[in-house]
Order: C-alpha cells, then sequence, then structure tokens
C-alpha cells in the first residue's frame, strides 16, 4: 500500500468502511446500502450521491472493482488493496477499544 493510499483511506469514514466492508462479497450499491441501514439498525443510512462518489473514487484507487452486471446494476468486489486497507482499520478500531477498555496494545 502507498502512502497517497494510507493518507486518503486511514482512518476511514464510517461511509467507507462500510462500504468496503460489504464488498467482501460482491454487491451493488443499493445492496450495500440497505445491508448497512440492517447492520446498523438504521443509525446509518448511505445516500446515494455519497455511495456512487464513493464507489467511484475507491474504484479509481484500486481498492474495488467492478465484477459484473445485473439487473442493469453493477456490482463491485474488493480488491487485494482493498482488504489490506480494511484490515488495517480493522486493526486501528479494535486498538482504539482496546484502550479505551484500558487494556494493554501490546497484549
Amino acid at each position: 500500500m502507498n502512502d497517497k493510499i494510507r493518507r486518503v483511506y486511514v482512518p476511514m469514514t464510517e461511509t467507507g468502511f462500510y462500504i468496503l466492508f460489504c464488498l467482501r462479497s460482491p454487491q451493488h450499491g443499493y445492496g450495500i446500502s440497505g445491508q448497512v441501514k440492517r447492520m446498523t439498525g438504521g443509525a446509518i443510512t448511505i445516500s446515494a450521491g455519497t455511495m456512487y462518489g464513493t464507489l467511484a473514487k475507491m474504484e479509481k484507487d484500486g481498492l474495488i472493482r467492478f465484477c459484473r452486471e445485473e439487473d442493469k446494476r453493477k456490482l463491485y468486489e474488493i480488491t487485494a488493496l482493498g482488504q489490506e486497507v480494511l484490515d488495517l482499520e480493522i486493526r486501528r478500531i479494535e486498538r482504539l477499544y482496546r484502550n479505551s477498555k484500558g487494556e494493554n496494545v501490546d497484549a
């Protein structure tokens, strides 16, 4: 992962995190939006503009790729680079959580 990708995506926005998280299996924007809404109990909703802008940026940056079209909807999936960024962010969030509980970071 190059420094530019790290600077742009870490730490991630909640929107970016959930999009990459959902794309561990192929999905279209509308499906991602519904999945995020269900996962968060409606606390987070991703507007169409935000969704498609983020998908376009992530595709351009190589974090996701178009995999196929179904019923006139583009399906995307996470790339190896996207998985690397997601894993880095998950570790960062886990560290924050451990720190908030007073646990040793080195454990």
